[in-house]
C-alpha cells in the first residue's frame, strides 16, 4: 500500500478507533491517548500490514494491545473504576435521551471488558462475528456467547432502579432496551 493510501485509510479510520477507544477507557481524553498510539503505533508498522486484508481489523488489534499493555502498566495506580467521584462532579443532564445514554453508558462500564469489548465491535462498530472474533483472538462462538451474555446484563442493570439514580428517565421494557441497545452502544461509544 502506498504512503498516501495508507495515510488516508489511517486517517478515514479515526472516528472508528476514537468510538471503539471510548469503549475501553470511558474517558475522552484517555481514549484519545490510545487512538493516538495506535496511530503512532500503525504508521510505524505500516510495511507489516498485509495488502488486502481488513484495514480497520488490523487497526483495532493494534489498538487492543495497546489498551491491554496501558492497562497492565496502570494496574497499580488507583482509579475510580466506578466512577462515582468523576460522576459526582458531572452536571446531570437535563434531556431525557441524555440520562438514558448516561444510565447506558454507566451500565455498559459495568460489564466485564471481554463482554464489553465484543459488544462495541458487532454492535456499534459493524463487525461480523469472525472479524470481532479475529481481532480478539478467540473462536467466533466465544464473541456470540460474550455479546449475548453483555446484552442480557446490560437489560438487567437498565432495569435497576439504583442506576438510574432516581432519574425520571424509566425503562421501557427489555425488549425495547433489546431494540435501542446497539443505537445506544453507538452513541456511548462515540460520544
Amino acid at each position: 500500500m502506498a504512503a498516501q493510501d495508507f495515510e488516508q485509510s489511517l486517517v478515514g479510520a479515526i472516528p472508528h478507533l476514537r468510538a471503539f477507544a471510548r469503549s475501553f477507557a470511558n474517558d475522552p481524553a484517555r481514549a484519545d491517548d490510545l487512538v493516538q498510539e495506535t496511530l503512532v503505533k500503525a504508521w510505524h508498522s505500516r510495511e507489516s500490514f498485509t495488502p488486502g486484508t481488513n484495514f480497520r481489523a488490523w487497526l483495532f488489534t493494534i489498538l487492543r494491545n495497546v489498551y491491554f499493555s496501558q492497562h497492565r502498566k496502570l494496574k497499580r495506580e488507583v482509579d475510580d473504576p466506578d466512577e462515582q467521584y468523576q460522576n459526582s462532579l458531572a452536571v446531570q443532564p437535563e434531556q431525557y435521551g441524555f440520562l438514558d445514554l448516561a444510565d447506558f453508558r454507566s451500565a455498559l462500564g459495568k460489564l466485564p471488558p471481554d463482554q464489553r469489548e465484543a459488544l462495541v465491535l458487532v454492535g456499534a462498530e459493524g463487525f461480523s462475528y469472525e472479524e470481532a472474533a479475529e481481532i480478539c483472538g478467540c473462536a467466533v462462538g466465544t464473541i456470540k456467547s460474550r455479546v449475548n451474555r453483555a446484552r442480557n446484563r446490560l437489560v438487567e442493570l437498565l432495569d435497576d432502579p439504583e442506576l438510574k439514580g432516581g432519574s425520571s428517565a424509566t425503562a421501557a421494557g427489555a425488549n425495547d432496551d433489546k431494540a435501542q441497545g446497539s443505537h445506544l452502544v453507538k452513541d456511548a461509544a462515540r460520544s
